[in-house]
């Protein structure tokens, strides 16, 4: 694993001569932000060695590098999923390489389904914790070089960030939820039962991402804030036959103000 790591670095730097202060994930229907970049290079994952290839409608399978409110950020516009068929370790492999190319914090976002009652579709959730339901990235050989066998994880997500994206979001006028996101392995949407349980478990929103890419930053002791577009609703009640395209127009919808929080947070950091 080191040594592709090191090879897919090593083109990134070649083709660029990039070096990124911030990594930032977009999730389904959520590659907008990167229309806020000012784009320096753009590299297709096709062309990058080791490099997996996204297959997910939303997802267009591009590496940005250039700046959001001055800062050198290195954005994935679309990302990988587990039910792709890809192994974890495939999964998670762009947060080893963002790391090597000396990322010092990671931003990711995602749509994802409420559980909580008291959210409504489109709102926005700060995820504060999770539940990890998905295999974990770090099962297999160790490299202490990259981090310790058995990772901390009693601050997932980073206080200090979350802080200051609350008081942005105050200071823009948008309103932001808090919660637990449950990451699960897909591809199917969730059952009402299955709903009931991410509920009953702890959780307040449930997707098919985001927990590996953050279990693997904070194996590596990056810094992480993750934001979620809440798309559907797996409430009693307010369970509705629910298609990819609903999730992908809904998070289209929201997008603006994720995007507005997010450059502000790139900002302050």
């Amino acid at each position: 694993m080191l040594e592709k790591i090191n090879q897919s670095a090593a083109f990134i730097i070649e083709k660029t001569n990039f070096k990124p202060e911030i990594g930032i994930i977009l999730g389904t229907g959520l590659g907008g932000l990167v229309r806020e970049i000012q784009i320096e290079h753009i590299l297709e994952y096709q062309n990058i060695p080791n490099f997996p290839v996204s297959t997910v409608e939303g997802h267009q399978g591009r590496l940005i590098c250039g700046k959001l409110s001055g800062k050198n950020v290195i954005a994935m516009q679309g990302r990988f999923h587990y039910y792709e068929g890809y192994t974890m370790q495939e999964v998670t492999f762009p947060v080893r390489v963002m790391k090597q190319l000396g990322i010092q914090y990671l931003i990711v976002s995602n749509a994802s389904g409420g559980v909580n009652p008291n959210f409504e579709i489109g709102d926005i959730m700060i995820i504060i914790d999770h539940i990890n339901l998905i295999p974990n990235p770090l099962i297999g050989k160790n490299y202490p070089e990259l981090g310790p066998r058995f990772p901390d994880m009693s601050e997932p997500y980073d206080k200090a960030l979350i802080a200051k994206a609350e008081q942005i979001a105050t200071r823009l006028g948008i309103k932001v939820q808090k919660g637990v996101y449950v990451g699960v392995t897909g591809p199917t949407l969730e059952t009402p039962a299955e709903y009931l349980y991410f509920r009953i478990i702890g959780g307040d929103t449930v997707g098919m991402s985001t927990t590996p890419e953050v279990i693997v930053a904070r194996h590596m002791g990056i810094p992480c804030f993750a934001i979620s577009i809440i798309t559907d609703l797996g409430v009693p009640g307010k369970i509705v036959k629910v298609t990819h395209e609903d999730v992908q127009h809904i998070a289209s919808q929201s997008e603006p103000k994720m995007t507005q929080i997010i450059k502000e947070l790139v900002k302050e950091i």
